[in-house]
């Protein structure tokens, strides 16, 4: 809702029926590097992450909990791109308007992907520290059914998450500009153009994002402190090594990950320049969702084994034709 003000100075409520996407700044010249780059990271995204749910489906070694996460993280990652980088690359040669529903629904499923892979990424510590640590009992501690069900609570808590962002945010008045200072629709962006006080939002926000941000973390640094107790007592280097491979990239991923996360959510107020706070946000929404798939294939040789039969059988399947 907006506001509109009268000569005596009072405010009356108008319906607001779009929002404008500022993005970034620049002549032609800049919008099109910008467009190239962000359709670069876009492509390299979607291949990336479709070949890892196309090779952990097809490949029955690949059929466990660990790559059952990870299948997921890699939908995750495709869909949260492709919120953002669509609208954002039409926004460089076409209107920067969105609707009002719009902009709500990529604010909804921003937030809700988002929080489904930090809980995601939570869930892969906790299968490795079981796998690593309680290898005789993994079988049955981490069944397919726990597994579903560890995925659906991601899920489930992204969900509420993105539920209780999405509506505090549009329950807000917006007053004269309509100008969101952001490539796409965002809570601390859409909070400095409010008319009302944003001291609630952004403390339910702040609290939020920091119960997720730290709970996870927490799961994931006593995860992992058990799981170095455990390797530094094995005596096979090839099997440390490969503990240390497998655990290396998820470690990369949730660094990655988390960093940003806190630097742009983790703190009251954000980051205190909004350009900054977008090239931050382009690392967030696009370059991570690039990189996972490039950091779990490239470090982990079960994935690179995969990829090797995969292409084979395409090679015999052209050679019999």
């Amino acid at each position: 809702m907006a506001t509109a003000v009268h000569r005596n100075g009072s405010l009356t409520p108008v319906s607001l029926q779009a929002f404008v996407l500022v993005g970034f700044g620049g002549g032609a010249e800049t919008q099109a590097l910008l467009f190239a780059v962000f359709l670069v990271l876009y492509v390299v995204t979607v291949l990336g992450n479709l070949t890892m749910i196309v090779v952990i489906t097809l490949d029955a070694r690949l059929h466990s909990p660990m790559y059952f996460f990870l299948k997921n993280l890699s939908f995750v990652d495709f869909c949260y791109s492709s919120v953002i980088a669509p609208k954002a690359m039409a926004n460089f040669y076409s209107s920067k308007v969105i609707g009002v529903a719009g902009c709500a629904a990529q604010l909804f499923f921003f937030s809700f992907l988002g929080t489904s892979e930090a809980l995601l990424l939570a869930v892969m510590a906790y299968d490795r520290f079981m796998a690593i640590c309680s290898p005789l009992h993994y079988p049955v501690t981490m069944s397919s059914t726990v597994c579903a069900c560890l995925v659906l609570a991601a899920y489930f808590g992204g969900c509420l998450n993105s539920i209780v962002e999405t509506s505090l945010t549009f329950q807000l008045p917006f007053c004269g500009s309509n100008h969101i200072d952001h490539f796409f629709c965002d809570v601390p962006p859409l909070l400095q153009i409010a008319c009302a006080n944003t001291s609630v939002n952004e403390l339910v926000m702040f609290a939020i994002c920091g119960f997720i941000l730290m709970g996870a973390t927490l799961v994931i640094l006593i995860s992992y402190g058990y799981i170095t107790v455990t390797i530094l007592s094995m005596h096979s280097g090839s099997r440390r090594h490969k503990v240390f491979s497998t655990c290396g990239s998820h470690l990369t991923a949730v660094s990655l990950f988390y960093g940003t996360g806190i630097a742009i959510y983790g703190q009251p107020g954000g980051l205190a320049s909004k350009e900054q706070g977008k090239v931050v946000s382009i690392f967030y929404t696009l370059v991570i969702p690039m990189l996972n798939p490039l950091i779990y294939s490239l470090r982990n040789k079960d994935v690179k084994d995969a990829l090797g039969r995969l292409r084979q059988r395409q090679r015999q399947k052209h050679a019999a034709m």
